[in-house]
């Protein structure tokens, strides 16, 4: 079995990286990847780690417990009322309530986010650190606002595991310290919740930290770098023209057609992209009446690439895109990036591990091989810094960003999945918590993970070469 899932991760670490181009340009980075996973023996520590341990089945007993008789329903009851990014002050108060009975003291509003909280257990105890991120936010959706992506249950199942950690560290009189952040807003930007709270400060001195998210499979990321949704720039063109009535247009500048241009100039120049780009935007302002010029408009996109290397060329395109819409229309646009997502780092010491607790716990629809590298959280500021794991046991056969997924977070797959995570982000904290050679290797594969990241950048810089375009004659 050892060798099995050693032969299983080096083969996934040859083929990391998203398309053909990272892969071949990465090729040196990644077989240095391959030689650190080697040296680390993972396999050998799914085994030792996956032993009977009568402490560790305390902990996620107790976990399982906590979810059964009260954080289901709760789970249930935040995806009954959802709440959109930065106004999740009813599902916020039931976490922070119940968090207070449980003995942890909360400052709510950090980061200069009202929405965002951080938690300490008052029986802590110095090092290791130990962070569970829970969200809460639910999606925009044009009938309403829904939990497609199952947030709803990631505050109990992380409420259920940080519980049941702090208590037996407590119990046993063992170091270490429980902290629970709250990170409003996942699916909006700006602001960019994780990296506001990143930049002032909030994560300091964390060891590892985890957090679970809804997947059609049980799954867990192979080693390296990467993100679930490609890296992103957040941007919004808002284009200013001129009113008049529509009897007589060439009294004014038509901000409406300048927005379609811009959707139409984008259209134009997709085949000069590679094939991976994703440029995906809506029209969020386009004018107040049908009988006036609309004078101003605006468009939001999410421009992704699987690298920020090539990203920096597709988000050239787009911008000139606007700035052409603006030039033919005789309109004016400004250009504001408010927001980027950049990728963060996955180890399989975490990973690994995690993995065989969710299936010893009994999740289902089983991903056998790792899937592409990805940092526990979107943003990459906390995940490219900190190590740690997101947790994606089988909650949902139906896909994410789905009304269909939301209903099944109120069903026997839902909580099953739910319970399943639970318990196996409790069972890693306890192996973190307890095996201080088991968290010198996690430092050691994450931080050589970390260096290589610059190289492999450099390597990309040399590929994604534009082409010279000489000046007419």
């Amino acid at each position: 079995m050892r060798l099995f899932v050693l032969a299983a991760l080096v083969s996934t670490i040859a083929l990391a990286q998203e398309t053909p181009t990272e892969r071949e340009a990465a090729r040196e980075v990644l077989k240095k990847m391959g030689d650190l996973e080697r040296s680390l023996d993972v396999p050998g520590w799914v085994t030792r780690l996956s032993a009977a341990n009568p402490a560790r089945d305390q902990v996620t007993t107790r976990a399982k417990q906590l979810m059964d008789t009260e954080l289901l329903a709760m789970s249930d009851d935040i995806t009954k009322h959802p709440e959109v990014g930065f106004v999740e002050k009813r599902s916020v108060q039931l976490l922070v309530d119940y968090l207070k009975r449980h003995s942890f003291e909360v400052t709510v509003g950090v980061a200069s986010l009202p929405m965002a909280f951080v938690a300490r257990y008052k029986g802590n105890n110095g090092a290791p650190n130990l962070g569970v991120i829970v969200e809460y936010d639910a999606l925009r959706g044009t009938q309403r606002a829904f939990h497609g992506d199952q947030h709803s249950a990631q505050g109990p199942v992380g409420l259920a595991a940080a519980i049941a950690m702090a208590e037996y560290l407590e119990r046993a009189h063992a170091p270490g310290s429980l902290v629970v952040f709250g990170t409003p807003g996942e699916e909006m930007m700006p602001p960019v919740a994780k990296t506001d709270m990143f930049k002032a400060g909030i994560f300091n001195g964390m060891d590892v930290m985890v957090r679970s998210h809804a997947v059609s499979s049980t799954s867990r990321p192979a080693p390296g770098f990467g993100t679930c949704c490609l890296n992103i720039d957040g941007v919004k063109y808002t284009f200013s023209g001129a009113p008049s009535h529509q009897m007589t247009p060439w009294n004014g500048r038509n901000a409406l057609e300048a927005v379609i241009h811009l959707f139409n100039n984008i259209d134009s120049v997709r085949s000069s992209m590679r094939p991976e780009a994703r440029v995906q935007g809506v029209i969020t302002e386009g004018g107040a009446a049908p009988n006036v010029v609309p004078d101003r408009t605006a468009a939001d996109f999410y421009i992704r690439y699987p690298d920020a290397v090539y990203l920096a060329q597709v988000r050239e395109f787009v911008d000139n895109a606007a700035r052409a819409a603006a030039l033919s229309t005789g309109t004016k646009v400004k250009i504001d990036n408010y927001g980027n997502l950049r990728d963060g780092i996955s180890v399989a010491t975490l990973g690994e591990v995690g993995f065989a607790h969710m299936k010893h716990f009994g999740a289902t629809h089983i991903a056998d091989a790792p899937g592409k590298p990805q940092g526990y959280e979107e943003t990459g500021s906390v995940s490219s810094v900190i190590p740690g794991l997101g947790f994606a046991a089988y909650t949902s056969s139906a896909p994410n960003h789905t009304y269909e997924m939301e209903e099944d977070a109120l069903t026997e797959v839902g909580h099953q999945g739910f319970v399943v995570d639970a318990e196996a982000m409790a069972a890693l904290l306890f192996d973190f918590a307890t095996h201080a050679d088991y968290r010198a290797a996690v430092k050691r594969e994450f931080e050589g993970i970390q260096a290589l990241f610059g190289e492999y950048q450099e390597a990309l810089k040399k590929v994604y070469t534009a082409p010279r375009v000489p000046d007419p004659q």
